[in-house]
């Protein structure tokens, strides 16, 4: 901390980014403690066109952020935990995982459909090796095309075909009948859209370049971002669609030798949550896969054991190593790395390493 007894966050500078920011430093500042946040820009957020599984091993949203830490810039920096590389500088170190949000997938359309009623050969949009890849086991008749952008960026780009093809249906009518109402409408064009929620809005203004069915995102995302319940959504069962290791959690990472990080382990950090992410990419150092793998693993605390169920898939969806344990807590790191060992041996490594050459190609 500086002279002055301010902790400095460091924060990417998405809406999500900050609203996460904004849950560490409400923790920091209910002790009576000043934050600063300071915003990063990352090779992520400037490398807008290209999917985040091409941007690097070590965390295209990650890296710009610790290395303000490491430098001294900043006392701390706070990251969604499924971005971060499992692999870090020893200087670094998780200080604070807060409780977690939300660990797993939604499905997003404009009127609440669920995946099963999705029409044959719908266009579905994901970031995500992982996503796409449980999207074709379940449904291979599925187009799932590639989608970037902020949470809201994302939803916008789904609703806007339809918001804009209703928009001009409602104009073709008022010049149809001349200037006057037409009998189709209880309302003229003009009071439809004012009648539209704000993110109805912006979404008239996009211009996409596909037109998607539905979308999946992080349920924590859209939480935290205040959408959740501005769109219709169907949650995916964690069953087959195993989410990302770390998914809906927050890291706080610091300096080892900073007076910032026996403050951020007081005070933000949530010990459930710290074992079932420990053991979460615990299982994903093992397994080698980073994010040019798709590799879910999601990990629950049930009494004295960690109910862990781990996913690896082929890129296409066809093949898939699955396995569920029951871990004990008093041990759960060693035996979370020797689950991997087990599923690198029955065949994991095999597909990750043929995810890795085909992600390249």
């Amino acid at each position: 901390m500086n002279t002055r007894g301010t902790i400095r966050l460091a924060t990417r500078g998405s809406d999500l980014a900050l609203r996460q920011t904004a849950s560490v430093s409400d923790r920091l500042s209910a002790r009576r403690l000043d934050v600063d946040v300071v915003e990063v820009s990352t090779r992520g957020d400037e490398i807008r066109d290209e999917l985040i599984h091409r941007l690097g091993k070590t965390g295209a949203f990650v890296r710009a952020l610790d290395e303000k830490v490491l430098d001294g810039d900043v006392d701390a920096a706070v990251h969604s935990m499924k971005d971060m590389p499992t692999e870090s500088p020893p200087e670094l170190v998780v200080a604070g995982v807060p409780e977690r949000a939300p660990a797993g997938d939604v499905l997003v359309t404009p009127d609440g459909s669920d995946l099963d009623d999705l029409p044959e050969g719908a266009v579905v949009g994901t970031s995500s090796l992982r996503r796409g890849a449980q999207l074709r086991r379940e449904r291979p008749d599925l187009q799932v095309e590639p989608l970037r952008g902020n949470v809201d960026t994302r939803v916008e780009k789904l609703l806007a075909p339809a918001l804009q093809r209703e928009h001009q249906r409602r104009l073709d009518a008022e010049d149809e009948a001349e200037g006057e109402h037409p009998d189709a409408f209880d309302q003229t064009a003009e009071e439809w859209f004012d009648g539209l929620a704000e993110l109805e809005r912006q979404a008239m203004e996009r211009d996409p370049d596909i037109e998607y069915d539905a979308i999946v995102l992080a349920e924590a995302g859209l939480q935290r971002s205040g959408l959740l319940d501005d769109v219709a959504t169907t949650r995916l069962p964690k069953e087959r669609f195993v989410p990302a290791p770390g998914q809906g959690a927050i890291a706080v990472t610091t300096r080892n030798d900073s007076d910032a990080t026996e403050i951020v382990r007081e005070l933000v950090d949530d010990p459930v949550t710290r074992v079932r992410t420990t053991v979460e990419r615990t299982v994903l150092a093992e397994l080698g896969g980073g994010c040019i793998a798709p590799i879910g693993v999601h990990a629950a605390v049930q009494g004295e054991y960690v109910h862990v169920s781990v996913q690896v898939l082929s890129l296409d969806g066809e093949e898939a190593i699955e396995r569920t344990a029951d871990l004990p807590i008093t041990s759960h790191a060693d035996a979370a790395a020797s689950l991997a060992a087990d599923l690198r041996e029955e065949g994991a490594a095999e597909l990750i390493d043929r995810a890795r050459e085909e992600a390249d190609e």
